[in-house]
């Protein structure tokens, strides 16, 4: 008996389960772009991310029509905001586990490629010098592509190196061409995390790599500008607040010193500016006390001195006296 063959609406169906099973399993999700990734490089990443993150594949009209319905059936809305995010050969990894590991696991996955022509180059390809083991006949294509070379030991070789293509430039027949005569892959591709969602919330990957010292500068940078901003403007807020009791108070101490008016910390102002002699007398103790234990310790080394000068004098007397 002939086995019966899924419908395509049936495998719709089931990827629809599967999508919204997916949604609401897993509340953080990361959006890979897929391009130049191969069936086989896709299989190696699911199996070295399984066990807290799923990766699912598939047409982006579907993922989206498959969204927007399980949004409206639960009333989660804000699994909505990843079908923006749905644009190009994209993938979705759902996850458990921290973000950053998840992301550095399936960069580790990267397979390389040869410049095929018509690709956009996604870094500089730089050929160095060397022997390239062609033989003298292949010298005038070199020559074509402005490359200097020499012939060493029956072989073409090259005397310098050659920027060949500069990253965001197509790839021309003739880079393609002696790339893969010289057997050089100079590119190299896997899954490129683009967006990240979390709980309703959709931030760029860079976000992952702060650290918490930078996010505690960039909350004291805040705190500074908003402090600055209310100091500016005279209006209170809880950054801003320390610095205006002390401009208060400093306003309230000038006031007093100029006035009759006065309080207990600013009697102790007023006798100082009507005195000044006390500020050196408040600071002679500290310096006359270390000028009196440094002359009493110069005493107490003269005074052992002398006793054993005196010592020493008597026993070589005695030895006379002997």
């Amino acid at each position: 008996m002939a086995i019966k063959k899924p419908s395509k609406t049936d495998k719709k169906h089931a990827y629809d389960q599967k999508l919204c099973q997916l949604l609401d399993e897993y509340s953080r999700v990361l959006v890979a772009s897929a391009d130049n990734v191969g069936s086989s490089q896709l299989a190696e990443i699911r199996r070295g991310i399984r066990g807290e993150s799923v990766m699912l594949m598939g047409k982006n009209t579907l993922i989206r029509r498959c969204i927007a319905a399980h949004a409206e059936r639960s009333g989660n809305a804000d699994v909505k905001a990843l079908i923006p995010l749905l644009q190009g050969n994209v993938g979705l990894i759902f996850t458990k586990g921290d973000l950053k590991e998840v992301r550095e696991e399936v960069a580790k996955y990267k397979v390389g490629a040869p410049a095929r022509v018509g690709l956009i180059a996604p870094i500089d390809v730089v050929v160095p010098p060397g022997n390239t083991g062609l033989d003298p006949s292949q010298t005038s294509f070199f020559q074509v592509l402005n490359i200097p070379t020499k012939i060493n030991k029956g072989s073409v070789e090259i005397v310098a190196h050659v920027d060949l293509i500069k990253k965001g430039d197509k790839v021309g027949s003739s880079e393609a061409t002696l790339l893969a005569k010289l057997g050089i892959r100079p590119f190299s591709y896997g899954l490129v995390i683009t967006n990240v969602y979390g709980d309703g919330s959709v931030f760029s990957p860079e976000v992952l790599d702060l650290t918490e010292e930078d996010l505690m500068e960039k909350f004291a940078c805040g705190v500074s500008m908003v402090a600055s901003l209310s100091l500016a403007v005279s209006y209170p807020t809880l950054a801003a607040a320390p610095h205006m009791f002390l401009n208060g108070y400093k306003n309230v101490l000038a006031l007093a010193v100029e006035t009759d008016y006065s309080f207990p910390h600013a009697d102790q102002i007023k006798e100082y500016l009507k005195d000044p002699s006390k500020f050196a007398v408040a600071a002679v103790p500290s310096g006359g006390g270390a000028a009196a234990a440094g002359a009493a310790t110069a005493e107490e080394k003269k005074e052992e001195e002398s006793d054993s000068g005196s010592d020493a004098e008597e026993g070589f007397m005695n030895l006379f006296d002997d």
